[in-house]
């Protein structure tokens, strides 16, 4: 198969991370046809020895690198991508390629060419950056009291401000009333036998906030024929603060970046 017909699936994928990663679609999709413009020039640049996606995306972040002025944003570019592309370049591709895209650890570090220890050390930092720069009002649905205090000490240590912790659904759902969160990490088994699910959906039956659901049990969010809320991310207990942290800034970055977008 042709290079050409391995890129042409792709091309709508690297176009949303081109323009995420440069604030603007006038901006990234303005790198995005330098970077064709150069694969059409120098079609050795295109590494065969690795999957079409990864080489794709790889040579883009070459040609971005090799142009890219640091500083320069788009007039375009929303308040939120304006902030986000303040951070520093290593940071901002690590955390889309993760974030929008969906590459692992080792894929990121191939497409960067850097170590896959370099790259989880950007992750964490990206996670802090951009959950300090989207600092929120934070609603902790949870039953474990120990579990609560970690969630806690985790999401006020990334700048946020949990404004309550509830064990059930009806306290859940006043705290939300009443305290106005703009994120929501929820359990989906309560003390009471209530569901953390049908909390949630309560809540947004008001208002839409990003949702990550921490369980125990998969299988049962997976598998409930409740209405589930969506976009919404899935932790699964035990649970490490990296992936927290993690969640919590994907949760947050969607959620702006669709209001920036509206």
């Amino acid at each position: 198969m042709s290079i050409s017909q391995d890129i042409a699936p792709l091309l709508p994928y690297l176009r949303r991370f081109s323009r995420a990663l440069n604030g603007s679609q006038r901006s990234g999709d303005a790198y995005l046809t330098a970077a064709l413009e150069y694969l059409v020039e120098e079609i050795s640049a295109f590494d065969r020895t690795i999957s079409p996606k990864l080489a794709l995306y790889k040579l883009y972040l070459d040609v971005w690198s090799a142009t890219h002025v640091v500083g320069v944003v788009d007039e375009e570019a929303s308040s939120f991508d304006r902030n986000l592309v303040a951070l520093s370049p290593r940071i901002r591709q690590a955390f889309l390629l993760s974030a929008t895209e969906g590459f692992t650890v080792d894929e990121i570090a191939t497409v960067m060419g850097i170590e896959s220890t370099r790259v989880a050390a950007l992750l964490a930092r990206g996670a802090q950056d951009i959950a300090q720069e989207l600092a929120t009002r934070v609603l902790i649905i949870e039953d474990e009291p120990l579990i609560a205090m970690d969630l806690e000490s985790i999401v006020e240590d990334l700048g946020h401000q949990v404004v309550g912790v509830a064990r059930a659904k009806r306290q859940a759902v006043a705290l939300a009333a009443e305290r106005k969160p703009e994120l929501i990490l929820a359990d989906i088994q309560l003390a009471d036998g209530s569901s953390g699910i049908d909390a949630v959906n309560e809540i947004l039956s008001v208002t839409s906030k990003p949702v990550i659901f921490i369980t125990g049990h998969p299988s049962i969010y997976l598998g409930s024929g409740a209405h589930r809320p969506e976009p919404a991310f899935l932790l699964q207990k035990p649970f490490s603060p990296e992936a927290v942290r993690a969640a919590v800034s994907q949760a947050l970055f969607f959620d702006r970046r669709a209001h920036a977008a509206a």
